[in-house]
């Protein structure tokens, strides 16, 4: 199926590239591969007049607002983060005109103004990408998915803690709530 993109009501919506995260271990792309995919994304986003959402995840400064669930498997995230754990990476080449949003859970909905701001642009599409796959960018998507947005997921732009992680959320739960495309489609459809 061949892919348009209206750059007008789009966004690119780039989950957790911030340097607590990309530095840890990805497959099946390393967290520079992301890093490199997801900034051209950004540079064709804007040239073509659409809007650029850079996210982070936080807790707090003291840290109180931290999610501790009682899980199984424990949490990957340091209990001491250093200084800049949560400063968006230099290589997404941040700009003024880019929405940065601080959330403090999984997804990129709840609790923040990304609706807000994405409704007041008029943007009905939304491109995801950023690490993980299966945690931050599938919660992201499937709250979107909520709220109606139209859906395209960078698969080459996105990457999980281990590969099978990332074919499963690519091959079973995407395409059920919107379209998987690589950069390559991507870029053509904005016309880069």
């Amino acid at each position: 199926m061949d892919l348009t993109i209206d750059a007008k009501k789009s966004a690119i919506v780039v989950i957790d590239l911030q340097h607590g995260i990309v530095g840890a271990d990805t497959a099946p792309y390393s967290g520079a591969a992301v890093v490199e995919k997801a900034a051209g994304l950004c540079r064709a986003m804007r040239a073509a007049g659409g809007t650029v959402v850079l996210v982070r995840v936080t807790p707090s400064a003291d840290g109180r607002d931290a999610l501790r669930p009682l899980t199984d498997v424990p949490a990957l995230t340091p209990a001491k983060r250093p200084a800049d754990w949560a400063e968006l990476v230099p290589g997404l080449d941040r700009q003024a005109s880019d929405i940065v949003i601080t959330k403090r859970q999984w997804g990129a909905f709840y609790g923040t103004e990304l609706d807000l701001q994405l409704r007041r642009r008029g943007v009905d599409t939304i491109i995801l990408c950023g690490i993980t796959t299966n945690i931050g960018v599938e919660t992201t998507a499937r709250d979107a998915y909520d709220r109606g947005y139209h859906q395209i997921f960078v698969e080459d732009a996105t990457s999980a803690r281990a590969a099978d992680e990332h074919a499963f959320v690519m091959r079973t739960v995407f395409p059920r709530i919107g379209r998987v495309r690589t950069t390559e489609e991507v870029l053509a459809a904005l016309g880069v």
